[in-house]
């Protein structure tokens, strides 16, 4: 993230699958769009009730735009964070419009309310050896009874 850039991060649930597309020179783009509904108490119902929605478009890019497509699907509860964009445009007519976009940097499944089995991925040619992994506990040296764990 930049200096002067506006970060976000939105929890809530995707209203479509993602849409996966690829650019001319084939970078992965997947767009989708989150709604977070706050909770609120009604004290005359006694009750929870919705309250209303708001509309996040998203835009992630390359392996997180094909992680995303292949992972979350329509009502998925998330947690994304990005940063707030605006894009400027002309129409056919020429009037000028403009929209705010959330382009993500980091998107999860909740377990709030469900579990996820994570199935991790790492690309053969950038796979870090034990040795490069400062969490790896099996690289750490072997552990004498009463030592402090490796880190």
């Amino acid at each position: 993230m930049s200096f002067g850039e506006t970060p976000i991060t939105v929890i809530g649930n995707l209203t479509a699958d993602p849409e996966l597309k690829f650019t001319d020179n084939g970078a992965a783009l997947a767009k989708f769009t989150i709604a977070a509904t706050p909770r609120v108490f009604d004290r005359d119902a006694n009750q929870w009730k919705d309250g209303q929605a708001t509309f996040f478009r998203c835009a992630a890019w390359r392996q997180l735009a094909e992680h995303a497509a292949d992972s979350l699907t329509k009502g998925s509860r998330v947690v994304a964070h990005g940063r707030i964009r605006q894009h400027d445009w002309k129409t056919d007519t020429g009037e000028n419009r403009s929209m705010l976009v959330m382009e993500v940097d980091e998107i999860g499944a909740s377990v709030r309310f469900t579990t996820v089995t994570i199935n991790a991925r790492r690309p053969a040619q950038s796979a870090p050896t034990a040795g490069d992994d400062a969490w790896n506990t099996a690289a750490a040296v072997v552990k004498q009874e009463g030592d402090e764990p490796p880190f």
